[in-house]
């Protein structure tokens, strides 16, 4: 019988949500077709009806009652099935750190880390040497951006938040990050160091989608600088269908609000973000790939 305290099933409440009565978006006959196929078990069997006959009922007293090699199957395919839900219908990640503390509880059960753990494929793609920061620092990281979703303020306190995310996400990734400045008749939100190149940053907090003229506007001020100098533009809201018509990138790179979410939820190392991004371009000539597309699951 697996050992779960109350803070474990909360926690497996919140992910999956078996105190509504329903277990994700399951049917009552593809709930028992998972079960049956994935898992091995009847979830169906009189045994599991201690509770009431619910899915979400039933699921509780399979998690009180049965084996923990059961419980440990169970949580890692409906994790699986969760994730690649969620991800086709590029949804956010709404649980802080979801994936790190479910796989946590997972090993406590006796079971192997949940597949595609990123912070393992970070800590095995990082430098020779270097660690990278720990699980905690790319938590925390996480939980600011999504606070800034529901910030309260004035557009132009959300942009200099933005800004200062920016550069903490930058530098927490070694990317030595300076924070905006004014040069004469310009202003620049950062940049950082990548791969021997500067990048300068361009960010944009607010809904509406980036149009080819401010494009030209940022490509601007990079092709006034050394040929060293790349850009990456951020925009929140992401970019119009006709930009990428209108405008052709020439050293700039760009990423959305959902590329940063995603980085940050499966705590992918930001250069490796960066160098597919730019390699991407290089190649397709497609200044914007998805992180989802260059970082598959």
């Amino acid at each position: 019988m697996a050992a779960l305290s109350t803070t474990d099933m909360k926690l497996i409440d919140s992910i999956f949500g078996i105190y509504s009565g329903y277990v994700l978006d399951f049917s009552n006959s593809t709930f028992d077709a998972f079960f049956r196929r994935d898992v091995g078990v009847d979830i169906y069997d009189a045994a599991y009806a201690t509770y009431g006959e619910s899915k979400g009922k039933r699921f509780r007293a399979f998690l009180e009652n049965a084996r923990a090699a059961a419980v440990v199957k169970a949580l890692t395919e409906l994790w699986t099935y969760r994730e690649a839900d969620r991800l086709d219908r590029g949804e956010m990640e709404t649980i802080p750190n979801a994936r790190a503390r479910l796989s946590e509880l997972i090993v406590k059960l006796g079971g192997k880390p949940l597949p595609g753990n990123p912070a393992e494929a970070t800590q095995a793609a990082a430098p020779t040497g270097s660690s990278g920061p720990s699980e905690g620092v790319l938590a925390a990281l996480e939980v600011e951006f999504l606070a800034l979703t529901r910030m309260d303020e004035t557009p132009q306190r959300r942009g200099y938040a933005f800004e200062r995310f920016l550069k903490r996400w930058f530098d927490t990734w070694g990317l030595d990050a300076h924070a905006s400045f004014r040069t004469t008749g310009e202003q620049i939100d950062g940049s950082f160091q990548h791969d021997g190149a500067t990048y300068l940053v361009e960010a944009k907090w607010h809904n509406r989608q980036i149009d080819a003229a401010m494009l030209h506007s940022f490509q601007g001020k990079l092709l006034e600088r050394p040929d060293w100098t790349r850009g990456l533009y951020v925009s929140y809201g992401g970019f119009t269908g006709d930009s990428f018509d209108a405008f052709t990138a020439r050293r700039l790179i760009m990423m959305d609000g959902a590329d940063i979410y995603f980085a940050l939820n499966r705590q992918l190392h930001l250069a490796d973000v960066i160098r597919k991004k730019a390699r991407h371009h290089a190649e397709r000539r497609q200044p914007f790939a998805k992180v989802t597309d260059l970082f598959p699951v």
